[in-house]
């Protein structure tokens, strides 16, 4: 091919007059260098070329420190030595520190084209190797960003999805908006100081944001009901756990947050419902929750009471601390600074507050 250039090495003239004129023959173009070094300075000029053919023995930079010279700075352009038999054992050395192959002198016209048409093809097929996976990584890097627009695409709806439920169960309980963003602000507080995942928090938060999703379908009567509740109501507003539950398993992203929103009444001891678990029967991120609900609960204003301290709150999360709440939930609540809470309920009310659901979002 005329396209294909070779740099014939040898200080021998005669030699390398007859390589290069079999070579012309095969439609090879072909450049002479006489010694180790004037074929450095040509490759080094800029001059391409696919294959080299150096003899070994050369008196000015021998094959060996040529291929030395070349290997790393022209690693596609194949090397062949030529030598004597008797330098069979160098020769062999030589393909150890990256020739491609060796020639015999003397060689025959067809022996010098075979083993120069090899060294090409592994010339060709290295570089196309490289062209494969060069277009390889750029064909992952698009597919990944596309990928990664899909999954931000993607967890956007997951967002829509908790605020059309959010948005559902406001309809029903007008208090429920500022009590579920607060207390899922303050579960998530303390899943940080835990030292829990980024992902594992992620589903907590979900589950706190959507405890009271199942109040959804218990009756406005009962729900809105001013006074106090009956046996029987009671025994049907506690179904709200179970309701959630069974709304929320069967959505993918929600299934592990539909566990925290199953046993988010539980308590430490046993005495909680629906179904009385204990300890570590408990989920995790129900038994974070619980101590947030509390201090919610007691630092908010209710219909038959003012809010009280955190002081208070925090008295009361201590006393319970056992039976209502995890000892060691509670532990890392009570190292927690009092401001934390007063800033996340103030960021909160100012609607500077976002929640980070989706699956690879930042919790904030």
């Amino acid at each position: 091919m005329a396209s294909e250039r070779i740099l014939v090495v040898d200080d021998e003239e005669p030699i390398r007059e007859v390589v290069a004129a079999m070579l012309s023959a095969a439609n090879f173009q072909t450049r002479q260098a006489c010694s180790g070094r004037e074929a450095l300075a040509l490759l080094e000029s800029g001059e391409d070329f696919s294959l080299m053919l150096s003899d070994l023995m050369m008196a000015d930079m021998d094959g060996i420190g040529l291929l030395a010279n070349t290997k790393e700075r022209f690693p596609d352009m194949p090397v062949v030595m030529v030598t004597a038999v008797h330098d069979i054992s160098i020769a062999l050395k030589a393909i150890r520190d990256g020739a491609y192959d060796y020639l015999l002198k003397p060689f025959e016209r067809e022996q010098l084209l075979t083993t120069v048409h090899r060294a090409l093809e592994n010339r060709r097929l290295k570089l196309e190797n490289r062209a494969y996976q060069s277009n390889l990584e750029v064909l992952v890097t698009a597919r990944t960003a596309q990928l990664s627009k899909a999954m931000n695409t993607l967890e956007r709806s997951y967002d829509i999805t908790l605020e059309a439920l959010g948005d559902a169960l406001d309809l029903k309980d007008a208090e429920t908006e500022g009590h579920s963003k607060r207390v899922t602000a303050f579960t998530i507080a303390i899943a940080k100081a835990m030292g829990l995942s980024g992902e594992d928090i992620r589903v907590i938060a979900r589950g706190a944001f959507l405890h009271d999703i199942g109040k959804m379908a218990i009756p406005d009567a009962i729900l809105r009901k001013p006074g106090p509740l009956n046996p029987d109501e009671v025994t049907i507003m506690r179904e709200h756990c179970y309701r959630g539950y069974q709304m929320l398993r069967k959505i993918p992203f929600l299934a592990e947050a539909a566990d925290i929103v199953y046993s988010h009444q539980e308590c430490f001891d046993g005495s909680g419902y629906p179904r009385g678990l204990k300890g570590e029967e408990i989920p995790l991120g129900a038994r974070i929750f619980s101590v947030a609900d509390t201090m919610d609960a007691i630092t908010s204003d209710r219909p038959y009471r003012a809010a009280q301290s955190l002081a208070a709150a925090r008295a009361e999360i201590q006393k319970w601390s056992g039976r209502q709440f995890d000892p060691e939930v509670v532990k890392t609540f009570l190292t927690m600074p009092e401001t934390i809470w007063q800033d996340l309920r103030r960021d909160i009310e100012a609607q500077n507050y976002r929640f980070a659901y989706s699956a690879s979002a930042k919790t904030t």
